[in-house]
């Protein structure tokens, strides 16, 4: 063997040594990444038994986040009727519309669109959209007609979404506006009774769980998760035919007498219960929006005033309690005047010689200064305070002052006497009624109410044979020779006082302003109604003593309640006269008490 085939052998071997080498590391290889593959298959065949068929939460749960929601189901706030049932407000259904930014936000020619459905400008859309784009939900507009809603909705436009919800309605409108007040877009509460009785009125909603489908439509109810509860309903004490009678001749009364406002209050004597409230201005409860915030204060309860003559009765009943005064005792008013300090107490005419009586009768705030000087400034406060003022009437109207009635460590040397004819102290509209049916019911105070059968606490405050003393003097006032004869109404015997008190105003009292009060109660002999009618800074061009401008409102209002609860005459022989051929009606008369600002203390005290 030559070199020649000793290095052929050689390069031959290494050759085939290489190829074994090179087939064994291919077979290696490829049964590595085979078997690689199978142990992938088997974990993901585990992976996915152990998801589908061992622990199937997660697909669900992620099921779920994207199909089924837990959504609220709206309620009705119970209906508020008056005592004989008849509604004054009632929930009734609308639909509000909202979107999804996030699936909405960007898509210009959907924007569009939906502004245009909405009649809102685009911008002023996508702008709100962009602001919640990390958001999914935004309100696009609340308490729509549904069929609105439900044209806005066949658009079909995505991540536009609507959803049924109550609106609060109140058929008589700005008639009951202040005792009824009204709720905001959620529903809730804001003024009135709607404020004071919110937990009571207000459902509680319930919650169910549902599937929607990629367009958001609910596609199934899966589960009830919590049922709603209904609020319940609310018979208040307001009677709604004399609610209408207080509100018309109020009205009617503040736009004759160009007053800037007005305040009427109807109280049931026996239960306290308040059968008519009313105010002027007024406002529509059924919308809101736009109206003056002013219209909205209930002013029966709200603003304090100084109760003028309408004080007078409770000065006699004080005295005629300590006996230092009868009902025969004379004063000699002449000549129409008396010192009070540095300020002088004057009547607008002189009345010469009263007794007590003549002093109502005749509304003399000399007559009555003179009795509260009969009295220690303790003995008058002791007894004006338990008809309740300078406290609150604990009515629960939200808002209810307690106005303004100092004790005597606070008093000036001239307080008292002003205190004795209406001035120094300031009350509501509605205390001023409580006072008067406390004297009309017997001397017993009950607490005024604003719920159908809920009379609050009673108290005897004064004796019977007391009331009925001062509501006899008080009847001289609507008949011949009293200042408020056009109170009177026909077939019955009304007691009342008339007031016409200047108007507080910078620390002294506007010129030329004055309130006109009527403070009346009718039948005398069978109690039934007290009313309050305060007239506002009525012209004084036109009249402005409380028997012409308050006086009125009292009769037309009280022969409505009347005729319609029926309730007997005690003056029949008057209305019988009447009817006889040749009756003359007898002539009005308008004597009533006016202060000067001279008698006037600097200050409210």
């Amino acid at each position: 063997m030559n070199l020649r085939d000793a290095l052929r052998g050689l390069i031959d071997r290494e050759r085939r040594t290489r190829i074994g080498r090179s087939r064994y590391d291919i077979r290696g290889r490829v049964l590595m990444v085979c078997g690689g593959l199978g142990l992938c298959s088997v974990a993901l065949i585990a992976f996915a038994v152990d998801r589908q068929l061992v622990h199937t939460d997660f697909y669900q749960k992620q099921g779920n986040v994207r199909f089924q929601r837990d959504v609220e189901i709206p309620t009705t706030r119970g209906m508020i009727t008056d005592r004989n049932g008849e509604p004054l407000a009632v929930s009734t259904p609308v639909m509000s519309l909202w979107a999804n930014p996030q699936e909405l936000a960007g898509d210009e020619e959907q924007i569009g669109r939906l502004a245009q459905a909405l009649g809102m400008p685009a911008d002023e859309l996508a702008r709100n959209l962009s602001q919640k784009a990390d958001k999914e939900f935004l309100w696009l507009r609340r308490r729509m007609n549904p069929a609105l809603v439900q044209r806005v909705l066949d658009l079909k436009i995505p991540g536009v979404y609507g959803v049924r919800e109550f609106k609060r309605f109140y058929p008589q409108g700005d008639a009951v506006a202040h005792v009824l007040g009204f709720t905001n877009v959620d529903d809730h509460g804001q003024e009135g009774i709607e404020l004071a009785f919110d937990d009571w009125l207000r459902g509680k909603p319930g919650e169910k769980r549902i599937l929607r489908n990629r367009q958001g439509e609910t596609v199934e109810n899966v589960d009830l998760l919590k049922p709603a509860q209904p609020g319940k309903d609310l018979a208040i004490s307001i009677d709604r035919r004399i609610q209408y009678l207080a509100y018309r001749d109020l009205q009617n009364a503040v736009t004759s007498a160009g007053a800037s406002s007005g305040s009427a209050v109807v109280m049931d004597i026996h239960t306290g219960e308040v059968l008519a409230m009313a105010n002027v201005p007024s406002y529509n409860p059924n919308n809101i929006n736009g109206t003056n915030r002013d219209t909205h204060r209930n002013r029966a309860v709200t603003d304090l005033l100084e109760p003028g003559s309408t004080m007078k009765p409770l000065t006699v009943a004080a005295a005629l309690e300590a006996h230092v005064i009868t009902p025969n005792t004379m004063f000699n008013t002449n000549p129409g005047r008396i010192p009070n300090g540095n300020y002088w107490t004057t009547d607008t005419h002189n009345h010469g010689v009263l007794d007590t009586t003549g002093v109502i009768t005749k509304s003399s705030n000399v007559g009555a200064a003179m009795i509260a000087r009969r009295l220690s400034n303790e003995q008058f406060y002791d007894f004006v305070r338990r008809f309740g003022y300078g406290q609150s009437t604990h009515s629960g109207f939200p808002g209810e002052a307690a106005g303004l009635f100092p004790p005597p460590p606070r008093w000036y040397g001239t307080t008292k006497q002003s205190m004795s004819y209406g001035y120094s102290l300031s009350v509501t509209p509605l205390q001023i009624a409580h006072a008067y049916s406390t004297l009309a019911n017997g001397g017993v105070a009950t607490v005024p109410s604003f719920v159908k059968g809920g009379s609050g606490e009673s108290k005897q405050v004064i004796s019977p044979e007391l009331a009925h003393t001062i509501m006899k003097m008080m009847q001289t006032v609507t008949e011949p020779g009293g200042t408020a004869t056009q109170a009177a109404i026909l077939g019955y015997h009304v007691a009342g006082k008339t007031g016409t008190a200047r108007i507080a105003s910078n620390g002294g009292y506007a010129a030329q302003k004055y309130l006109a009060f009527f403070a009346g109660v009718v039948p005398v002999d069978n109690p039934r109604f007290a009313m309050v009618v305060v007239v506002n800074n009525p012209d004084i061009s036109k009249g402005y003593y409380g028997g012409v401008v308050s006086g009125p409102v009292f009769r037309n209002v009280m022969e409505g309640a009347l005729r319609l609860q029926d309730v007997p005459p005690d003056d029949i022989n008057t209305w019988i006269a009447a009817q006889a051929p040749g009756h003359k009606k007898k002539p009005v008369t308008t004597d009533d008490d006016v202060a000067t600002p001279e008698q006037l203390q600097e200050s409210l005290q």
